[in-house]
């Protein structure tokens, strides 16, 4: 691969600008982003989703950060690193998919390639990307550009799996697309290229990874429910089974994120659309959407038990993010949580000391705080932790409960 060839990365969130970086060791490289807020504090060295820090950003000289679409002409290669949320009747939304898909076909010339690297259903990139990019462009696929898709695996927090460690699968619109695409990701992945057989197949490969996840999650949960009713410790039953080689440990527990809870949909409505309903990954999803209100009625009758009356009861939900110790709180099940038990609770006072608390706020409308020293409510009567961020394990809370109060956490207190 040349190192006179030039890579545009449009979109930089925790996917994009791990890329971006990444790209500049090697290549002339523009990260493009609609946000200029975002552009701004990149450029200055800062990534709110802490996957990249300061001394690195500072020294990705062949990297140029930019909300001036002008920035992206002619270049080589586009990675598209867009979201794709579903909407509030679990559907796909595609707004952003689209718009970067007509930005991209604004810039790209003779021979370019695109790829995107967004989870969307099986057929998406062919049937909804590559329409618009011939439209806007007015070029020919296959011919005049050509496409990619390359699904991201990167882990938000995880440092052991970063973007370099993780085995790249890629796909090519045809065999020449294929070559260049691997040679390029080859470049700077360690781990390794698998090339897939088509689009379709790379597409189906990223979908069903986190609706695999979710359906595991979902059987713990599951479990977790019928072995309450038995008295029975979930934690202790899963380390025995755990010491058959092929036995897999998840932990119960809330999914949210901006993957788990929403990947298997797409994968849903593709399926629905063809005129299969999937049984299995949607009652998955029902039961993982439920659990917020299970794990509440836990600590409630906790409560209860406690001889607490729960409409004059102060509560603190520990933690607030979708896991733990990061900063994202996209989708975080927390706030259904807090919904769940504020509507049958005296208060509900929020704490994280990872959660962006500007953006709590704008998102979800909610103040919450950063540190216990600085809670409005002294004592608690009871203490919910639903995100057990590595800071809150040896954390003192005498200060902020009585005798009496309840301490209820969903993994347990290590």
């Amino acid at each position: 691969m040349s190192k006179s060839e030039s890579i545009g990365v449009i979109g930089l969130g925790d996917v994009g600008f791990p890329l971006c970086v990444e790209f500049s060791k090697k290549y002339h490289t523009i990260g493009y982003d609609i946000d200029s807020s975002r552009v701004e504090e990149l450029s200055s060295g800062i990534d709110r989703t802490c996957e990249i820090d300061k001394e690195t950003i500072t020294n990705a000289y062949n990297l140029v950060i930019t909300d001036n679409q002008e920035e992206l002409s002619n270049l080589d290669f586009y990675i598209i690193t867009v979201p794709t949320p579903i909407d509030l009747n679990n559907i796909p939304d595609l707004s952003f998919l689209r718009a970067a898909s007509k930005l991209v076909a604004n810039h790209i010339t003779d021979g370019s390639i695109v790829v995107f690297e967004c989870t969307v259903f099986p057929g998406c990139t062919e049937e909804v990307c590559i329409p618009i990019i011939e439209e806007v462009s007015g070029l020919k696929y296959n011919t005049d550009f050509f496409v990619g898709y390359s699904p991201e695996r990167i882990n938000p927090g995880d440092k052991e799996h970063s973007l370099t460690k993780i085995v790249k699968v890629v796909s090519g619109s045809n065999d020449v697309a294929t070559e260049r695409i691997s040679l390029l990701y080859s470049s700077i992945i360690d781990a390794g290229i698998y090339i897939a057989e088509s689009i379709k197949v790379a597409e189906a490969a990223k979908v069903i990874e986190n609706t695999q996840r979710d359906l595991n999650i979902a059987f713990v949960n599951e479990l977790k429910i019928i072995f309450d009713n038995m008295d029975i410790d979930t934690n202790q039953v899963l380390n025995a089974a755990s010491t058959k080689w092929n036995f897999l440990k998840y932990a119960p527990g809330l999914v949210g994120g901006h993957c788990i809870g929403v990947d298997p949909f797409y994968l849903t409505y593709k399926s629905e659309e063809m005129g299969y309903r999937p049984e299995i990954i949607l009652a998955g999803r029902s039961i993982n959407d439920g659990m917020h209100e299970y794990y509440g009625n836990c600590f409630l009758n906790k409560l209860s038990d406690n001889e607490i009356i729960i409409k004059d009861s102060d509560v603190l939900i520990m933690g607030f993010t979708f896991k733990e110790n990061i900063p994202d709180t996209r989708n975080t099940k927390v706030y259904d949580l807090y919904n769940y038990l504020k509507e049958r609770c005296k208060s509900v006072t929020v704490v994280d000391p990872h959660a962006d608390l500007s953006e709590v706020q704008k998102t979800y409308k909610l103040s919450i705080y950063q540190n216990i020293e600085n809670l409005p409510i002294k004592k608690f009567d009871g203490i919910f932790v639903a995100v057990y961020h590595s800071s809150f394990r040896d954390l003192d809370l005498s200060d902020v409960t009585n005798e009496n109060s309840v301490f209820y956490s969903i993994k347990g207190r290590e």
